[in-house]
C-alpha cells in the first residue's frame, strides 16, 4: 500500500513537472502576441527592430584567454554516424569512458572528459544544454542519445578547468550545446535513413515564427538490430547484436516581455532501450527534462534560470558464464534540480563582469535485485542519498587596447546528505543497513588569464585555474559487477579539486586560415579511480593525484571549395599515490596519450558537402593496473550531401569505411567490438 501510495505521488509530481513547462511554453506565443504591441513601440521609439535569440548572454571578453574551440552546425551535422559524441570526437582529447557510442555502450559508461583526466565513467566534463547541465543525477553520465544535433545551432568546447560562471563539475572543461531557432532550422526540416542493416533513423522539426517570438517542435527515433560486439571467435548460443531503440522529443519556445527581455523555455522528453552482448541483458534509461530562463540585454544584463530533472535508469546483468540473468538493476529514479542568476552591471568601455549565485540539488536511490542459478531473487538492495552544492561566483575582464585581462573567484558549500545501503533477503527481510553520516564543506576556486594581440595575426594567451568535482551519488553508494571483477563503492569519497595551467599562441595569417596551439599542466587531486584490492575486486578510492601534461594542436584552412579542419591532442598523463602504491607511474584507465581528427571537406556548388574524416585514437589501457590493452584504432569516415529536386537533398554516410576492428573493452580477454563499417542512405529536407 505504502509503494502504491509513493509511486502515485511520484506519478503526480512527473505529471506536474511535465505540464507546467509545456503550458509555459504553449502560453509564449500568446505572451509574443500580447507583448508585440508594447514590444513594437519601444523597437520604434528606439530605431531598431527586436530580435529573440532564444540563447543566453553573450560570452565575455575574457574567454580568449581560454582554450575555446566552438563546433559550428554543419560541423555538428555532417557526420558519419550522426551523433553528437561524433562530432565532439573532432576536438582531439574529448574522450568518453569507453569508445563505443551510444548504440553499444552501457548508458552509465557515457560520461565526457577532457585533457586525459578520465579514469572513471563519471564526467569530470560539464556538458550544458542552453545553460542547463546534463549529467544524470545519479550516476554522472552524459545522454548522448537524446542530444540530436540537427536541433543544435553550436557547442563551444572550453578545455581547462576553472569552474567561475559555469559552476562547480567543469573539472577538465565545459562543453556548451546551444539548441538551433528558426533561422537554422527553417520553418520545417526532416530526415530519413536506412543502412545496409536495415536499422532507421527519423527526425523532424517545426520551427515558425509567431510575432516577435518563435517554438521549436522536434523529434527522434533511433533503431535497429545492432552490429555484433562480440567477436565471432567469442559468441555463444546466447550472444545477439547490441540492439538499440532510442526516441527524443523537444519543444523549446521564446518571446519577448520588453524590448531588452525575452522569456525561454524547453522540455525534452526521451527513452533509450539497448540490449547489450547476451540475450536478457537489456538497459533502459529515460528522462524528462525542464527549463525556464529569463534573459535580459539591457544596460543592467542578467540571466536567471531555473531546471529540473526527472531520470531513470534499469538495467539486467547476465552471467557469461550461465548466460542466465544474476542481477536485476530495476529502478534508479533520480532528480535534478537547478536554479542561477547572473548580473552583468554596466561598468564602462573596457570593463566585464559577471555576478552570479548558482544552487544544484541531486537525488537519487538505486534499487536492484540479486538473482540466484535458480532464478530466485536472493538479495534486494538499495542505496543512495542525496547531494547538493551552492555557488558564489564574480568573473571579471579588462580591455586594455590590444590587452585583455580576466579573472574570477567562486565559492561553492557541497553537501552529502541522507546516504545509505541496505540489503533485504528474497522474502523482503532487513538484513542489514547502514546509514552514512551528513557533511558538508566549503571550496574556494579560483582562475585568471590574459590574452595579449601581439599583430594583425597572432594572439599570445595564458591562463591558470583551479576547479571541482563533487562525487556522484553512484561512487558514494552503489557497488557493482563487470563479470568477473565487482567494484565496490565507497561513502567516504572526497570532492576532486583540479589546479592546471596553459599557454598557447592562435596565428591567422588570413580570413580562412587558423591556427591554434595549446601546452598545458592540470592536475587533479584527491581523483577518484576504480582502484583494485584483490583478484577481481575494485573499489573507488580517492588517489593522490592525475596529472597530465601536453600539446593541443587545432586546424582550419578553406581556399575556394576547399576545406580541412584538424585537431590533435598529445599528453603525458600518470597517476600518483605515494611511492608504495602500484598505481605510481600508471596511465589512467581508458585514457589514451595520443588522439587525432582531421576533416577535408569540398563544396563544389552550393547545397553540396563532400568529406572524408580520418580518427586516431591512440592505447589505451582497460584497468588501473594496466594489465589488459586496448590497441590504437585508426577509422576513416565519409559524408556527401547531394542537392535534389526542390528542397530535398541525398546523404550519404560511411562510417569506418576500412571495416576497422576496435576494441572497445578487453577484461582478461574477453572482448567488446566498436561500430564496423555502416552505410547509410537517405533523404533532409528542409522548408
Amino acid at each position: 500500500m505504502v509503494d502504491t501510495f509513493l509511486a502515485a505521488g511520484r506519478r503526480a509530481r512527473t505529471t506536474r513537472a511535465f505540464v507546467l513547462p509545456l503550458s509555459l511554453a504553449a502560453a509564449l506565443p500568446c505572451c509574443a502576441h500580447a507583448a508585440e504591441g508594447d514590444a513594437a513601440a519601444e523597437a520604434d521609439a528606439a530605431g531598431r527592430e527586436i530580435v529573440v535569440s532564444g540563447q543566453g548572454l553573450a560570452e565575455t571578453a575574457g574567454t580568449t584567454a581560454y582554450s575555446t574551440t566552438e563546433i559550428g552546425r554543419e560541423a555538428l551535422t555532417a557526420t558519419a554516424s550522426d551523433r553528437i559524441e561524433d562530432a565532439l570526437s573532432s576536438i582531439a582529447g574529448f574522450q568518453q569512458f569507453r569508445r563505443s557510442d551510444s548504440r553499444s555502450s552501457n548508458p552509465s559508461a557515457q560520461g565526457a572528459t577532457l585533457r586525459a583526466l578520465g579514469g572513471n565513467a563519471s564526467s569530470r566534463t560539464l556538458v550544458l544544454l542552453d545553460g542547463v547541465p546534463m549529467a544524470d543525477p545519479f550516476f554522472g553520465y552524459i545522454p548522448y542519445s537524446a542530444l540530436s544535433p540537427e536541433t543544435l545551432r553550436a557547442a563551444r568546447v572550453t578545455r581547462g578547468g576553472g569552474s567561475g560562471p559555469f559552476g562547480a563539475g567543469a573539472l577538465s572543461g565545459t562543453i556548451a550545446l546551444e539548441s538551433a531557432g528558426p533561422d537554422q532550422l527553417g520553418l520545417a526540416s526532416a530526415g530519413l535513413f536506412v543502412n545496409q542493416r536495415g536499422e532507421t533513423s527519423a527526425s523532424a522539426a517545426l520551427a515558425p515564427r509567431l510575432g516577435s517570438g518563435f517554438f521549436v517542435l522536434s523529434g527522434r527515433w533511433d533503431r535497429g538490430e545492432g552490429f555484433w560486439t562480440t567477436p565471432a571467435s567469442q559468441r555463444v548460443a546466447a550472444s545477439v547484436p547490441a540492439r538499440f531503440a532510442s526516441w527524443s522529443a523537444g519543444l523549446r519556445a521564446a518571446a519577448p516581455l520588453s524590448g531588452s527581455m525575452e522569456i525561454q523555455t524547453r522540455a525534452l522528453v526521451f527513452r533509450d532501450n539497448r540490449t547489450l552482448r547476451f540475450a536478457g541483458a537489456d538497459s533502459a534509461s529515460e528522462g524528462q527534462d525542464f527549463s525556464l530562463r529569463l534573459v535580459g540585454r539591457g544596460r543592467w544584463q542578467f540571466d536567471l534560470l531555473g531546471s529540473v530533472q526527472l531520470r531513470n535508469f534499469s538495467s539486467v546483468t547476465v552471467s557469461s558464464s550461465t548466460f542466465k540473468p544474476v542481477l536485476d538493476q530495476y529502478k534508479t529514479p533520480s532528480s535534478g534540480l537547478g536554479g542561477k542568476l547572473e548580473v552583468r552591471p554596466p561598468l564602462g568601455a573596457g570593463l566585464g563582469l559577471r555576478l552570479g549565485a548558482d544552487w544544484r540539488r541531486a537525488d537519487g536511490a538505486a534499487r536492484e535485485n540479486a538473482i540466484n542459478a535458480a532464478g530466485a531473487i536472493s538479495a534486494r538492495r538499495q542505496a543512495g542519498g542525496v547531494n547538493s552544492d551552492a555557488g558564489l561566483y564574480a568573473d571579471g575582464d579588462w580591455t586594455l587596447g590590444g590587452l585583455v585581462l580576466t579573472g574570477g573567484l567562486r565559492a561553492d558549500r557541497t553537501r552529502v546528505a541522507g546516504g545509505y545501503y541496505e540489503v533485504r533477503d528474497g522474502a523482503g527481510a532487513l538484513t542489514s543497513r547502514t546509514a552514512y553520516a551528513d557533511r558538508s564543506e566549503w571550496t574556494a576556486t579560483w582562475r585568471a588569464g590574459a590574452l595579449v594581440h601581439a599583430g594583425a595575426m597572432i594572439d599570445l594567451r595564458a591562463a591558470a585555474y583551479t576547479g571541482l568535482r563533487q562525487p556522484t551519488l553512484n561512487e558514494l553508494y552503489r557497488p557493482f559487477s563487470v563479470f568477473p571483477v565487482t567494484t565496490q563503492a565507497n561513502a567516504a569519497l572526497r570532492n576532486e579539486r583540479l589546479r592546471g595551467y596553459e599557454a598557447g599562441l592562435d596565428f591567422t595569417p588570413a580570413k580562412d586560415v587558423r591556427l591554434s596551439l595549446t601546452i598545458f599542466d592540470n592536475e587533479i587531486r584527491d581523483a577518484i579511480a576504480n582502484v583494485t584490492i584483490g583478484t577481481n575486486l575494485r573499489q573507488r578510492q580517492n588517489v593522490g593525484m592525475i596529472q597530465s601534461r601536453g600539446v593541443e594542436v587545432s586546424a582550419h584552412a578553406a581556399r575556394g571549395a576547399l576545406r580541412l579542419d584538424a585537431s590533435l591532442a598529445w599528453s603525458d598523463a600518470e597517476l600518483r599515490n605515494g611511492a608504495a602504491s602500484p598505481l605510481t607511474g600508471m596511465r589512467p584507465a581508458q585514457t589514451p596519450a595520443f588522439a587525432a581528427s582531421a576533416t577535408v571537406g569540398l563544396v563544389p556548388a552550393e547545397g553540396w558537402l563532400l568529406s572524408a574524416t580520418l580518427h586516431h585514437v591512440g592505447r589505451q589501457f582497460e584497468d588501473d593496473l594496466q594489465t589488459d590493452v586496448l590497441p590504437a584504432a585508426t577509422t576513416l569516415d565519409a559524408y556527401a550531401r547531394i542537392p535534389l529536386a526542390g528542397r530535398a537533398s541525398l546523404v550519404l554516410r560511411a562510417e569506418n569505411l576500412f571495416d576497422k576492428a576496435i576494441i572497445t573493452r578487453n577484461q582478461g580477454g574477453s572482448i567488446d567490438l566498436g561500430a564496423p563499417r555502416t552505410l547509410w542512405a537517405g533523404i533532409n529536407w528542409s522548408l
